[in-house]
């Protein structure tokens, strides 16, 4: 399995396998639904993702950063902020495995939440950057 897909499969599994996590966000979603909040405020998405190569003597390795989005309806930002909170403690050095693949390094370098443009919705954004050995 490529590092990109085997990363995002961990992310989600991740990220859907944590209980005050999931107690918030309706679901992680790859391919948004149409109604994606269901009976909660809230939900994950996955964001755009960029690698780089970066080898060293004898090791293929590449930088994998991938961007979640957090989307909350609920009246202010303090759900939003709670839950991308929740995430970043969740990654951030976390001890992850991949199983084709090895996971080095999983760091989370940004947080950011904002009121989107629709002025109902609040947006956290979180980036994740991880150093991937690949076989």
């Amino acid at each position: 399995m490529n590092s990109g897909e085997e990363l995002q499969r961990l992310l989600v599994a991740t990220l859907k396998g944590d209980a005050p996590i999931m107690a918030i966000a309706n679901n992680v979603y790859d391919q948004i639904p149409t109604s994606p909040f269901g009976s909660k405020t809230a939900y994950i998405s996955l964001g755009p993702v960029d690698s780089v190569e970066d080898d060293a003597d004898c090791i293929t390795g590449v930088s994998v950063t991938a961007q979640l989005d957090i989307w909350s309806r609920a009246v202010g930002s303090l759900e939003c902020k709670n839950l991308t909170d929740l995430v970043r403690k969740k990654l951030h050095r976390a001890s992850l495995a991949l199983s084709d693949n090895a996971l080095v390094d999983i760091r989370v370098t940004l947080t950011r939440v904002f009121r989107d443009p629709d002025g109902i919705t609040t947006h956290g954004v979180i980036q994740v950057t991880t150093m991937v050995e690949e076989p």
